[in-house]
């Protein structure tokens, strides 16, 4: 869920698994409201100024509302996922502008969208589609904000917020490391959101930050009752989840058929 801007996408790291922390219950029914988005504070850590809490508090806000947002324009079908291994088939897309690369799709079309980096879509199924968007911020490090379940938490909170959301349910979150030679912790999510503008969709999510900018990914996909998603396609969105990472910048554009 991202507000402004969008993502790209690097090759998958075979070696690198993802340790999943079941984060189905970790949502309470008295979750704090979303603007409150520090963790509580020890008595101790009363005495600090009021102008370092309102800061941190905008910047938590800021942070919080481009994680939640860019979601919203990409899921706007109902559209079910090609099942074909044609249609699965990918290769790497790397954008050297704002470094980062990842797995697409192949016959899937990059179109243009307001807000987002790379939006690639299924030209027979729009609503099936993979966004990226990449913006800046003041953190160095994603942790800076909370682990994997403390965003986890806040993202699904945003989510119930809208009024479109009739349900939304977290199945995992985890943290990787980057690639070899950089130490860039990538921090990934799987939920089922059921709304009003788009049916019922599983939706994996991955973002880092790198260099004062937050990367986002986001790959939606139809989950409906009738025809629920296979272990084949899963497996499929998994590699490309996976294999979103941070690039050098100086890296040459690769767009090589896996």
């Amino acid at each position: 869920m991202i507000s402004s801007s969008c993502f790209s996408l690097v090759k998958i790291n075979p070696t690198t698994q993802p340790t999943i922390v079941n984060a189905s219950n970790s949502t309470s029914p008295h979750s704090p409201p979303l603007s409150n988005l520090q963790r509580p504070t020890s008595p101790n850590h009363n005495n600090r100024l009021p102008i370092q809490s309102t800061r941190r508090n905008l910047l938590n806000i800021s942070i919080l509302t481009i994680i939640a947002s860019p979601i919203s324009p990409f899921l706007s079908s109902t559209s079910t996922w090609a099942q074909t291994q044609e249609s699965l088939a990918l290769e790497s897309y790397t954008d050297t502008n704002e470094g980062f690369t990842l797995l697409r799709p192949t016959p899937w079309t990059k179109v243009e969208k307001a807000g987002a980096t790379a939006l690639f879509e299924d030209p027979s199924k729009g609503g099936n589609n993979i966004g990226v968007v990449v913006t800046p911020v003041r953190l160095t490090t994603l942790r800076e904000f909370g682990d994997p379940q403390f965003v986890a938490n806040k993202l699904i909170q945003a989510e119930k917020r809208k009024e479109s959301t009739k349900d939304v349910e977290i199945i995992s979150s985890s943290e990787r490391g980057g690639q070899k030679g950089d130490d860039v912790q990538v921090y990934e999510f799987e939920y089922k959101l059921d709304s009003t503008r788009g049916g019922v969709k599983r939706v994996f999510s991955a973002a880092f930050v790198a260099s004062k900018k937050l990367y986002l990914l986001n790959i939606a996909y139809s989950d409906n009752p009738e025809k629920p998603l296979d272990d084949h396609t899963r497996m499929i969105l998994e590699q490309v989840l996976h294999s979103f990472h941070v690039i050098n910048i100086s890296s040459p554009l690769v767009n090589s058929q896996v």
